[in-house]
């Protein structure tokens, strides 16, 4: 007697195969890490944390954050400065309205200074933002987002960092808030540009990786915007899943400064 469990079997083989309609993709795992070291104090913290509560609130960024609810976008957010000072602000949600954006903004606006001395671990902060990344939603895109206002002088350098295997398919972009003399006034060892070219050279890394310049803190804001804008145009408009690569697009309506 022939058995039948063949063409079952076959089937649901098949089945199996099939997209599942039930399993929602993640379009883009964003991890953004805010410098709160020394050099920060407590006016430029709160430039810091309410404008990037600001740039999750533009309209545009809304749009783009908002633009395919069958595959959204995760947020995650931590406050970073010396090698063992690392603090996750909002741990990783799906953004499915502007009802969640609202909700994040205001944590972000609760926020307080806590006055402590702190170094600035580049390295470090590079590392707990991949572990982050490495438990993220499976998303097609793995972007992390380091702001700072000063080079490493704690810990190991970003290259070890770098060397994390999560960093083989993501992407680490670049704030820089660089020094602007119309505001500072700490002395400083730093040109204007110095920075800048800091985070080109040892920060930054991986497939379309940038930097956005920030003319200070009062200038965050703006700068915030700016990536956010251009970060989510690429996953919005140039990123499939299965893929690995980013379809070449023109970016003319979100200009980079570098």
């Amino acid at each position: 007697m022939k058995s039948r469990s063949f063409p079952i079997l076959g089937v649901v083989l098949a089945m199996l195969c099939l997209p599942g309609p039930t399993r929602a993709a993640c379009r883009q795992a964003l991890a953004l890490g805010l410098d709160v070291s020394s050099s920060v104090d407590p006016v430029e913290y709160e430039l810091q944390m309410g404008g990037l509560a600001k740039a999750l609130l533009d309209d545009e960024v809304q749009a783009l954050i908002l633009a395919q609810p069958s595959a959204p976008v995760a947020l995650a957010i931590y406050e970073w400065s010396s090698a063992h000072d690392q603090t996750l602000i909002v741990d990783w949600k799906l953004i499915t309205d502007a009802g969640d954006l609202r909700a994040i903004a205001a944590a972000l606006d609760a926020r307080r200074h806590r006055a402590i001395t702190r170094s600035t671990a580049l390295g470090h902060a590079i590392r707990f933002g991949g572990a982050l990344l490495d438990r993220a939603p499976g998303c097609w895109h793995l972007t992390l987002d380091i702001s700072g206002d000063g080079k490493n002088n704690d810990g190991f350098l970003p290259d070890i960092a770098h060397r994390d295997p999560v960093f083989r398919s993501a992407t680490i972009n670049g704030l820089v808030i660089d020094f602007d003399s119309a505001e500072n006034d700490q002395i400083t060892d730093y040109r204007p540009g110095d920075l800048s070219k800091y985070y080109r050279d040892e920060v930054i890394q991986g497939a379309n990786a940038f930097i956005q310049t920030a003319n200070g803190f009062r200038d965050y804001s703006v700068a915030m915007r700016r990536k956010l804008l251009r970060e989510l145009d690429i996953a919005v408009s140039g990123l499939r899943p299965g893929t690995g690569q980013l379809q070449a697009r023109a970016l003319e309506t979100v200009p980079s400064v570098q």
